[in-house]
């Protein structure tokens, strides 16, 4: 009963193929590679535009990296107290983008609101000595395993607009939200205001395949370099694309996160209707957040059951809120047999 995090699970079988696919011959290095530039052109097909893609290892080096190319002196880069960027990455985006600071907004379940981030903003006006406001970045889904809709991206995209600020988005679970929603690529992004996504794999039944996906260039100077200059150029680039290859191919991507997502949604139903615990609130994506008892946890990790306490918010005083994240992996009798034993 795995319900740590979808970073747990290994990689797809289809992955696993075009891996040995690509393992064949001879192939240039450093990106020039025809499986490089077959998977740029597939990406291009998937947001329906002409963008710039460049792998790197981890989602943590790609939301870093999108900070470093739009860094200026004094930058804050606004995002939700919740945020990856912000709680879990040990500084990584203020060291690559030389010292920006980051400007956490209250959220409601993970997310934050236009309202909000104006709000914030207001607290930092033109030529304060706080610094220049100079990005957002938005986590989609949120850490909280909620989804913001195309038409929440574009108002809290438009907000930042207004103050000429780049719009990137943390795309970890990004397949997970897509299937959600039922929108295209271009809709969850460009089209909503996107200029960057960190568009991640790794969560999504991918070995190692991280990407930048560039929609608006013009905003992330350098932006090739600075990927140099921190050591994510691969040499064999080859076997990221062939990563991406075999995820991306037939759809691939998507039914892996549907997977992930019904998963959830069954344990997220059998915990509604238990009657000894309760929801903290309805999942949309691939996380479930429930409060349990202590006794309860403390019997399901008896039982095999691994998976966060996560916080006491809501709760009363002899119980937690626990994280259960599901995964392209994830079965009906495991998600039976945790609710079984709850």
């Amino acid at each position: 009963m795995e319900f740590s995090s979808d970073n747990w699970a290994g990689a797809s079988q289809p992955v696993m193929d075009a891996l040995s696919r690509h393992n064949d011959g001879m192939a240039p290095a450093y990106g020039a590679d025809p499986a490089t530039e077959t998977v740029t052109a597939r990406f291009r097909e998937v947001f329906e535009t002409d963008v710039e893609v460049l792998f790197t290892a981890t989602g943590t080096a790609a939301n870093a990296l999108a900070m470093a190319a739009c860094s200026r002196p004094g930058g804050l880069v606004f995002c939700s107290e919740v945020a990856h960027l912000h709680c879990d990455e040990w500084g990584a985006a203020e060291f690559y983008s030389h010292g920006m600071k980051l400007m956490p907004v209250a959220t409601q379940q993970g997310k934050i609101t236009a309202e909000d981030l104006s709000a914030k903003l207001a607290e930092c006006p033109e030529g304060s000595r706080l610094g220049r406001t100079v990005a957002l970045s938005l986590t989609q889904a949120s850490e909280c395993g909620t989804v913001y809709r195309p038409e929440e991206i574009a108002a809290l995209t438009a907000v930042a607009r207004e103050r000429d600020m780049l719009c990137h988005m943390d795309g970890a679970r990004f397949a997970n939200a897509l299937v959600h929603l039922g929108v295209t690529p271009a809709e969850m992004t460009w089209k909503a205001g996107i200029d960057v996504l960190s568009f991640g794999g790794t969560k999504n039944g991918c070995w190692c395949a991280e990407a930048l996906v560039v929609f608006r260039p013009e905003k992330l100077r350098d932006l090739a370099e600075h990927r140099a200059r921190a050591g994510h150029v691969f040499s064999k680039s080859r076997f990221v694309a062939a990563q991406f290859d075999g995820y991306l191919a037939e759809d691939h991507w998507l039914d892996l996160a549907r997977h992930a997502n019904q998963a959830a949604a069954r344990l997220a139903k059998g915990i509604a209707t238990s009657g000894s615990a309760r929801l903290a609130w309805e999942p949309e994506a691939n996380e479930v957040f429930a409060i349990l008892s202590k006794g309860q946890i403390a019997r399901l990790q008896a039982a095999g059951a691994r998976f966060y306490e996560w916080s006491k918010d809501g709760c009363g005083p002899d119980e937690a809120m626990v994280r259960l994240v599901t995964s392209f992996r994830t079965g009906d009798a495991e998600v039976d047999a945790f609710l079984a034993h709850l």
